[in-house]
């Protein structure tokens, strides 16, 4: 595993050192942790606002929803 070296607040030192509190080995699995959760609210934050604009887009032309419609006739409900 590789290392990095990087700098942290007082608050956020006393914050790791309870690793053990918070049911982890040490400091640097609590904080792993803590960067995989931050990349996945990123990576969804990513998919909602995509999702919003295909909402938009879909929302606003009448062809995609006729086209949806033509695609969904005659499948099973």
């Amino acid at each position: 595993m590789q290392q990095a070296k990087f700098s942290v607040r007082e608050v956020q030192v006393h914050f790791l050192d309870d690793f053990r509190t918070y049911g982890f080995k040490d400091k640097s699995s609590m904080l792993r942790k803590a960067i995989d959760n931050f990349k996945n609210m990123l990576e969804l934050e990513s998919l909602r606002k995509s999702a919003d604009l295909y909402s938009d887009l879909y929302s606003e032309n009448d062809n995609l929803k006729e086209l949806t419609e033509t695609a969904i006739t005659g499948w099973p409900e």
